[in-house]
């Protein structure tokens, strides 16, 4: 992978060849384009952004511009092998919805995250009374996108609570390029959270 994104070499290794896929806040489409090309996944993509939408259709990609705030009632259950919301979550007005959706449409959901428990944020809050502003938040607070910041142990006890199956976690940190995997402690040091939940029990349809 030439150009280095957070958590697409994760998911690409994750991804079944042929796969069902769908990119919930897909930006350029740079992901499923990788999938399709590499892994043959029947790809599709959902953009809020003009921009984003126009640079999929560039690249030959299906992908509709749509809020998924409000929703993904145009998909039926078992619609996918995949959801994918990679870096998204965070900036969505009710991620509980997107969450309970992506579950309900899919088999397994992928969710990547910025983990605001990291230490080096807990530090600059500690020493610096101040928002942090890093790579994994590069906004001021009166612009940042990021609406919704969240920890490794707030989406763990998310599903806890609700009772969504948790089939993998592997969070990481970015480190030259690639995603390393921060088996220890990950609350504390790891850049990002990665779960994998498990959709089967929240669909009516069959295969």
């Amino acid at each position: 992978m030439k150009e280095y994104r957070v958590a697409y070499d994760l998911i690409f290794d994750l991804i079944p060849p042929g796969s069902r896929v769908l990119d919930l806040g897909c930006g350029d489409g740079l992901l499923l384009k990788l999938l399709q090309e590499k892994k043959q996944v029947k790809g599709f993509g959902v953009e809020i952004s003009p921009e984003g939408v126009s640079q999929c259709v560039e690249k030959g990609l299906y992908c509709y511009q749509g809020d998924i705030d409000e929703g993904l009632s145009d998909y039926k259950d078992n619609s996918f092998d995949y959801v994918i919301v990679n870096q998204t979550l965070q900036s969505t007005k009710k991620p509980d919805v997107v969450i309970r959706e992506s579950l309900r449409i899919a088999l397994n959901a992928v969710f990547s995250f910025p983990n605001f428990a990291y230490y080096s944020l807990r530090l600059y809050l500690s020493l610096y009374g101040r928002m942090p502003k890093n790579k994994l938040l590069p906004y001021e607070w009166y612009e940042t996108p990021n609406i919704h910041l969240l920890t490794i142990k707030d989406f763990r006890d998310y599903c806890r609570d609700f009772k969504y199956p948790i089939k993998k976690e592997m969070h990481f940190s970015t480190i030259r390029s690639r995603s390393v995997i921060i088996p220890v402690m990950p609350n504390l040091f790891a850049e990002y959270g990665f779960f994998i939940l498990d959709g089967q029990p929240f669909t009516s349809a069959t295969l």
